[in-house]
């Protein structure tokens, strides 16, 4: 075996985890709104144990109602959460893996609209995110919550849990408690590092009377906060010493407040296993085994720091979330196989705080979140599927079809697969998205797709395929603008300029400062252009998760990049653009290029010269209407599981 380390048990006190996977508590909003188990809830957490997650650590449940941080969070203030708990403890157990659960309290990481009432923390000290005053707890109210701290892990514990987390990171209360940028407190919560100390030291031993001796406590910890004030490794390592002899049996290293919210959920412009140091450091401090998290997206990375002794366990994160069956596929050797991360944070974290989402999924694996649900099973009747378009939609759709058992073709017109998306992975920091392509073709090829590449389709090819199914996944091409574009060598498209068709030169203005824009003065940038951003809206990036925006932001703050926003391009010049700014003239010129990143337009001829000649007729992703690869993979994944 390639990966022995990962696959060796280890203990934790006395609980002996079968392998070094874990699965760590990411808030989904699974649960049922009044906190208790969904069904739904059962079988995210039943998926990865099936797939041979050696600890699974249930997210976020709330001791208390007023430390609720997300709408549908698990609750255990109450014995009447036991009964739900059990059902996914009992189907978690069946498949071998052990199960923690992680006890949470919100503080001032809330906000009234999911709470009803105002936030509570140490300190009278908004959030940078959340933003509303909380209120200062009293001494009394502080010994009532660090009973409930206990209460509930005695519920987990009567629930079958094999384990208990104490989450002391990412900013909410108990971190509030610890770190010099929350606690402004002079009682004897407060004040010195020892006083700080005070309120999880208190908690654990409470945890610790009431549970017994035996049962594990895990205890997760941000080892920076990386805000103004937050604690350092430094100190961390000072208490993580004091939680180990507070009668902790594990660490759990991470990183952040959600004023730092673009670390702990890092995008792919941090490199992988970015935390493994940080882990390093307070493996050295502490005799406990110690869980290392931050982009452990594959396994020689994983088996490197189990042997090089960063860490004794690893938290895979949103990998979890794009493959529940990651372990028994790195076990049999089927790497290829695996679904890849790509750090997106568009159905982790971007659902999860979208208003008209709020459940948490992933993009490259739409199965997330609905795997009672969705499932692929051999389809009741065979038939032929015609696929146009080797864009992410058409691949999702085109390998699932093809896994249920239906004989597919798939037609592209370029030589390489991806569509808009492999022109997506060219500009920096973008390179995972080339993984997600690879995994999607070679799981098309391992089910028999039949993909004809540089192959423009027609009527007259797909009508004599005597298809049961087409899917149009043809995607959209780039936007030009009604307004006449000046027909000469530097008006480019940022599609043409990414894919190596057209050249730059010195002095460049882009024309749209959403996502394609701005990526693609990114790119610019590192090649040392002068670029300029013209943008009719308020700022630019808008369309890009928050954590990705602030890196791309930075970066392009760091090359210069000229920005002008609530600016309207009326006329294109021969060296750049007459724009309109507060209903004044806006002369942008003398410009070597002038690059369109506009959007886009669906390519949609197809659908009018099929309908009604062939059973069954789907159009999904930018065909439909342009938006993101979540939609256009979603869309092709719940089709194929239909037909």
């Amino acid at each position: 075996m390639q990966f022995k380390e990962l696959f060796s048990p280890i203990k934790i006190r006395n609980l002996e985890v079968s392998n070094r996977f874990v699965v760590p508590p990411m808030g989904t909003n699974y649960a049922h709104e009044d906190g208790t188990v969904s069904q739904g809830l059962v079988d995210y957490w039943t998926a990865r144990a099936r797939g041979g997650w050696g600890l699974l650590i249930v997210e976020i449940s709330a001791v208390d109602p007023l430390g609720r941080a997300i709408p549908y969070q698990p609750g255990l203030w109450d014995d009447r959460f036991i009964p739900g708990f059990q059902k996914l403890t009992d189907a978690v157990h069946k498949y071998g893996a052990r199960i923690a659960v992680q006890l949470h309290h919100a503080g001032r990481q809330t906000n009234s609209q999911i709470i009803g009432n105002q936030p509570l923390a140490p300190s009278p000290i908004s959030c940078l995110v959340c933003k509303e005053i909380p209120r200062e707890l009293s001494t009394a109210e502080v010994y009532e919550l660090i009973e409930k701290f206990g209460d509930a892990a005695l519920r987990a514990r009567e629930a079958g849990f094999d384990a208990l987390e104490i989450h002391g990171a990412h900013g909410y209360l108990v971190a509030q408690f610890m770190s010099a940028h929350t606690n402004k407190r002079v009682d004897e919560f407060g004040g010195t590092f020892f006083n700080r100390m005070k309120f999880p030291v208190e908690i654990i031993k409470n945890i610790r009377r009431k549970v017994g001796g035996a049962f594990p406590i895990i205890f997760r910890l941000s080892a920076e906060e990386k805000v103004p004030g937050g604690r350092s490794l430094n100190e961390s390592l000072a208490a993580a010493r004091v939680i180990q002899e507070a009668g902790a049996d594990a660490i759990h290293v991470s990183v952040g407040v959600y004023g730092s919210m673009q670390y702990i959920v890092a995008p792919s412009d941090i490199s992988p296993g970015f935390l493994l140091s940080l882990a390093a450091e307070v493996k050295k401090a502490v005799s406990v085994p110690v869980i290392a998290v931050g982009r452990i997206n594959n396994p020689f990375l994983a088996e490197s720091a189990i042997k090089t002794g960063k860490a004794d366990l690893l938290a895979w994160g949103r990998q979890s979330l794009t493959d529940p069956e990651l372990p028994n596929k790195v076990a049999a050797g089927k790497l290829d196989e695996i679904a890849p991360c790509i750090a997106c944070n568009q159905g982790c974290l971007g659902y999860l705080f979208n208003p008209e989402k709020l459940k948490a999924t992933c993009l490259v694996n739409p199965f997330c979140g609905r795997e009672g649900e969705m499932k692929i099973e051999p389809a009741l009747q065979k038939k032929k599927i015609v696929i146009v378009g080797g864009g992410p939609g058409g691949l999702e759709a085109a390998w699932i079809s093809a896994a249920r058992g239906h004989e597919v073709v798939l037609y592209e017109r370029e030589a390489a697969p991806g569509g808009q998306w492999r022109v997506g992975a060219i500009p920096p920091a973008k390179q995972p998205i080339a993984k997600a392509i690879a995994y999607y073709v070679y799981m098309g090829k391992k089910y028999g797709v039949n993909f004809k590449m540089e192959t423009e389709a027609s009527v007259e090819q797909i009508l004599p395929e005597n298809p049961g199914a087409v899917v149009l996944a043809t995607g959209a091409k780039p936007l030009i603008p009604n307004i006449e574009v000046v027909n000469n060598p530097r008006v480019v498209t940022a599609t043409d300029l990414l894919e190596g068709k057209k050249e730059a030169g010195n002095r460049v203005l882009i024309v749209g400062g959403g996502l394609v824009g701005c990526e693609t003065a990114d790119f610019l940038g590192e090649r040392g252009r002068e670029v300029t951003i013209v943008e009719m809206l308020p700022e630019i990036a808008g369309d890009v998760q928050e954590a990705v925006r602030f890196f791309l932001l930075k970066r392009l703050k760091e090359y210069s990049v000229h920005i002008k926003t609530e600016t309207l391009v009326k006329e294109f010049l021969e060296d750049g653009v007459r724009a309109e700014k507060d209903r004044e003239e806006v002369l942008l010129t003398g410009f070597d290029t002038v690059i369109l990143a506009l959007g886009a337009t669906p390519v949609l001829e197809l659908k009018e010269q099929l309908e009604g000649k062939v059973p069954e007729l789907y159009v999904i992703g930018d065909a439909a209407s342009p938006r993101k690869a979540i939609d256009a993979i979603e869309e092709g994944a719940s089709i194929a599981i239909k037909l």
